[in-house]
């Protein structure tokens, strides 16, 4: 169950910011092909930050991040999910077709549901990996397993429909995964402020996610919180009432698209960090890029993002930062 230096490495920071953060701000696919060679998937270390914090959600929230469409198949994705993780971390995950494993946490799921603990976990009383698991309907256990042992939350993505039909999503950026189960990839992002370019883009978006190819895209916050679970039930509705912009976050996104071999479907990953300001900014550069990007953000887009009341105490403190680091 070792975690050996060169599988730890997938942990470095994924999210691009140099390429993510530029002015004037849009809300666009931004989909760009995943060079030869990249990771998809995070395998997690017992007891890590992200795995803390989906076992609380996942032991008492499970309904809002596991949602699964009446009728729809999720093996085929799944398996394909499952292999590609053994292919990509197997230090860290194996799959034989009907047996997920869990290298690291060494606990396994069979393909009945049957929990299976193949030595003590290495954190906390040494069960809570199989015990989070055990209290999941059977069906889910393989998946919830697979979100408990990488950092990404998982969709699925039906290029067919345009729909989604299934999550397993633990850490949402202020979302209701639950609201979005069964709805088109336009209905998805009706809320989205400023949403012209992503809701022309979407009948290609889904051809191109579901394709051979492999994308990814980022989006970014700037947040009054730090928790990487943010789902708005609960999350305080009210925002910025005790946090000074000086000790915000950055929450970040990296998303990429697992296609399936043989259908019009991807399997959609999600890996939020989130990180304190004064940590991501650390150059002049990066200050000056974040300050140009949220002054050209549109009222809507502000408001959207819960910017709109700090706005300019925001844009201050950038360009002091960007000035103070030069």
């Amino acid at each position: 169950m070792s975690t050996d230096s060169s599988s730890a490495s997938s942990f470095a920071p994924s999210f691009d910011f140099d390429a993510a953060v530029s002015a004037p701000f849009r809300m666009q696919p931004g989909l760009r092909r995943l060079s030869a060679g990249s990771s998809q998937l995070s395998p997690l270390p017992p007891g890590s930050r992200h795995q803390r914090e989906k076992l609380a959600v996942l032991t008492a929230f499970w309904p809002q991040a596991l949602c699964l469409q009446t009728g729809f198949d999720v093996r085929p994705a799944l398996h394909t999910l499952f292999a590609h993780a053994a292919a990509e971390h197997p230090t860290a995950w194996a799959w034989d077709g009907q047996v997920a494993e869990a290298l690291w946490l060494a606990t396994a799921v069979a393909a009945d549901g049957k929990v299976l603990q193949r030595q003590p976990g290495q954190f906390g009383l040494g069960d809570e990996v199989a015990r989070c698991l055990l209290g999941l309907p059977p069906a889910w256990r393989q998946a919830g397993l697979a979100a408990l042992a990488f950092a990404e939350d998982f969709a699925i993505v039906d290029g067919s429909s345009g729909c989604i039909p299934w999550l397993a999503v633990c850490l949402p950026s202020h979302w209701a995964p639950e609201e979005k189960l069964g709805r088109h990839f336009t209905d998805v992002h009706a809320p989205v402020a400023d949403n012209t370019l992503l809701l022309k883009a979407a009948e290609g978006l889904m051809r191109v996610v579901t394709s051979p190819e492999r994308w990814e895209r980022f989006v970014w916050n700037v947040s009054d919180h730090p928790r990487l679970h943010a789902h708005p039930a609960r999350v305080e509705a009210r925002r910025w009432l005790q946090t000074p912009v000086a000790q915000g976050w950055f929450r970040s996104e990296r998303q990429t698209f697992i296609p399936l071999p043989s259908a019009s479907q991807a399997v959609f990953t999600i890996h939020v960090q989130v990180q304190s300001l004064t940590t991501v900014l650390d150059s002049p550069a990066r200050a000056l890029a974040l300050h140009d990007a949220v002054a050209s953000m549109s009222e809507a887009v502000l408001a959207y993002r819960s910017l709109g009341g700090v706005r300019d105490q925001l844009l201050g403190w950038l360009a002091e930062r960007a000035r103070a680091t030069a």
